[in-house]
């Protein structure tokens, strides 16, 4: 959406500049900035939290509840739900709880699941032969973020060096690093709302993995909030190795081009 567009939508579904602030996570006075034009440059995760939470809103209504809890809705109208509600699910409903809203999880392509497996694959090895103390992990392994009952996410590869972090069932806490490889229907949650969450709950890296675009975007945010940018012919350092580990992406690039074309 243009600025504009984004104007015209909030006019239409009434909404005030904190109404817009609390949907989108978007700070007032940011959101004051972007439409007053004061801010000509927004950021590109500010603009898709927007766009987010001004689009139509997607409802799966359930006329009689086949399990005991709340109808399902892929979207931001509802931010009540718990774990509890998340573990009432069938088994083959694959979600996300952020903050109490519950997102929806379709299953990755063969390009996505292949680039994640590849850099758990690279993880796994550095650590193996340094015999390591930190677990790297790749999806479906659940995360309770914030260590209470709204968030429940899990990331397409992540690393925990604190082992008490672990238990039987998932891991409770911030990872150290975190990779998300972007989907279609995943580019708006993992660029703006997994973004900030992680940040917020002490993750120290963030990788942003996108395989159309052939880009990865790193954010050590124990130094800066702005990410240093790679491509698929770069050799990307892990940070929270000091640079010991390295992911070739042009390696992984090629090892999958059959998958490209």
């Amino acid at each position: 959406m243009t600025i504009q567009e984004m104007k015209q939508r909030k006019a239409e579904l009434g909404y005030s500049i904190k109404m817009l602030s609390e949907i989108s996570g978007v700070p007032e006075g940011t959101i004051q900035k972007i439409f007053s034009g004061e801010t000509s440059f927004p950021r590109y995760s500010t603009i898709m939290a927007l766009e987010e939470a001004l689009s139509p809103q997607t409802t799966v209504n359930e006329p009689e509840p086949a399990y005991n809890v709340k109808p399902l809705r892929l979207s931001h109208a509802y931010d009540n739900y718990t774990i509890a509600d998340r573990e009432a699910l069938p088994d083959d409903v694959r979600c996300e709880l952020i903050d109490g809203k519950i997102y929806d999880m379709a299953s990755p392509s063969v390009l996505h699941q292949r680039i994640a497996l590849d850099i758990y694959y690279r993880l796994m090895h550095f650590v193996a032969e340094n015999r390591g103390k930190c677990i790297p992990f790749c999806a479906p392994t659940d995360v309770q973020l914030d260590k209470d009952d709204k968030t429940v996410v899990i990331p397409d590869v992540f690393v925990v060096c604190d082992r008490d972090k672990i238990n039987y069932k998932w891991v409770v806490g911030a990872p150290d690093l975190v990779v998300e490889v972007i989907s279609p229907s995943t580019a708006t949650k993992d660029i703006a709302i997994k973004l900030n969450k992680y940040r917020d709950a002490g993750v120290k890296e963030y990788w942003i993995v996108f395989p159309i675009e052939m880009r990865v975007w790193v954010y050590d945010f124990t130094k800066s909030e702005i990410p240093v940018q790679y491509t698929f012919d770069d050799k990307v350092p892990v940070g929270i190795w000091n640079g010991e580990c390295m992911v070739d992406f042009k390696e992984i690039y090629e090892n999958n081009s059959f998958i490209f074309v």
